[in-house]
């Protein structure tokens, strides 16, 4: 891997290469020195790196790394800052920074940010891995835990996949109620105190099995814990679980924080779950305005209405008119169905597979998991496997 490291510190930046180098048996071919911000594009010549590392980086930094992003795009860039401020890391995702790892932190998040990178790396080169796909609501109360809960209950009874629900609600989620009576074992915020020996045992055990093939990592019980959970957590929890499952379904939290936008970073899709209102509408382009400015596809966002009734004042068509977004998928209003699921702490799918609710989500399943012939056998699910990627 080519790696461009920029310190200001001589003899931090033989610190920092050392322990780059040293985490990487096959070798990095690492240069850098000292540059002025606005010189970075051209210090960043030639051949492009494929990371670049900032230390002591600043909001005078984010300009330069735009400006290089845009003559060089496909660059993975860290930066090791003093600045944590939300307004600092939003930006800084907004320019298409991967990671900002605060500078007193120690040398393992550098270290395990720069494994990351190779991980992505070897997945871009053809190695494989589960699909994550993320529910959020453009306005509170559209149903996006309900949906998201019924799609990963779906994608592991209806179309045979290995599921993980992780609910990212950190304050108030409830995404295990909808699918199950019985208590978690441990949630996201007791996870993430257990980060540093996270690994797929540690995970699978503090997950609740909702069903065959369907597990649930639970929110914190207590709203307190939720400023436990970092991105740097969320980002670790997710990665493994790609490994090990063939869907991440994330139910997102509205608030658009640093652990929100890491998930929606790393989702493949993003499911923003609106109903045909006025209000809807206008958090759904404020949403939408947020995706644009981070660089999102617009392949990557796919528009979910539900509780969606004919005849009302606001029609499919003026919404995407609205919106300038088509519409990906219409769930259709059958509330005392959805109530009763959701009383009975089951999945709408399992309690009344013929209602139309069910059907659509269904449907949207098997959009991306086709299910494999019957009789179709291991060969059947590994071309259906690879399909997927």
């Amino acid at each position: 891997m080519k790696i461009k490291l920029l310190c200001n510190d001589p003899g931090r930046y033989e610190f920092l290469r050392h322990a780059v180098a040293d985490k990487d048996t096959t070798g990095h071919d690492i240069s850098g020195g000292a540059c002025p911000d606005g010189d970075l594009p051209a210090f960043v010549n030639g051949s492009p790196p494929d990371a670049l590392i900032i230390d002591g980086a600043t909001p005078a930094s984010l300009d330069a790394i735009e400006a290089l992003n845009l003559r060089s795009p496909g660059i993975e860039t860290l930066l090791i800052s003093d600045d944590a401020t939300a307004d600092f890391l939003m930006r800084a995702m907004r320019v298409g920074v991967r990671e900002v790892i605060p500078a007193t932190a120690g040398l393992e998040l550098l270290q395990a940010a720069m494994a990351r990178l190779r991980h992505k790396r070897g997945r871009a080169e053809g190695a494989g891995d589960g699909r994550v796909f993320a529910f959020l609501s453009c306005k509170g109360g559209s149903g996006a835990t309900f949906l998201a809960a019924n799609f990963a209950y779906a994608a592991a009874r209806a179309c045979g996949r290995r599921v993980a629900l992780i609910d990212l609600n950190l304050q108030f989620g409830d995404a295990a109620i909808f699918v199950s009576e019985s208590r978690p074992p441990s949630n996201v915020a007791e996870l993430a105190q257990q980060i540093h020996r996270l690994d797929a045992s540690l995970l699978a055990a503090s997950m609740l099995e909702a069903a065959p093939n369907f597990f649930v990592l639970a929110a914190p019980e207590d709203p307190a814990h939720a400023g436990d959970v970092k991105r740097e957590h969320v980002e670790a929890i997710i990665r493994l679980a790609r490994q090990h499952y063939d869907f991440v379904v994330l139910d997102v939290s509205r608030s658009l924080d640093a652990v929100s936008l890491k998930a929606l970073d790393l989702a493949d899709t993003i499911f923003p779950v609106l109903q045909l209102t006025l209000p809807y509408v206008r958090d759904g382009k404020r949403l939408l305005a947020v995706f644009r400015s981070l660089d999102y596809d617009r392949a990557k966002i796919e528009l979910v209405v539900n509780r969606h009734e004919k005849g009302g004042e606001l029609s499919l068509q003026d919404l995407e008119q609205a919106l300038e977004h088509k519409v990906a998928h219409v769930v259709p209003n059958s509330y005392a169905a959805a109530a009763a699921a959701v009383n009975l702490g089951v999945p709408i799918v399992q309690a009344s597979p013929a209602n139309p609710i069910s059907k659509v989500v269904t449907e949207m399943c098997r959009r991306y998991a086709p299910a494999p012939a019957p009789g179709g056998g291991w060969w059947t699910r590994i071309l259906a496997r690879q399909a997927r990627h």
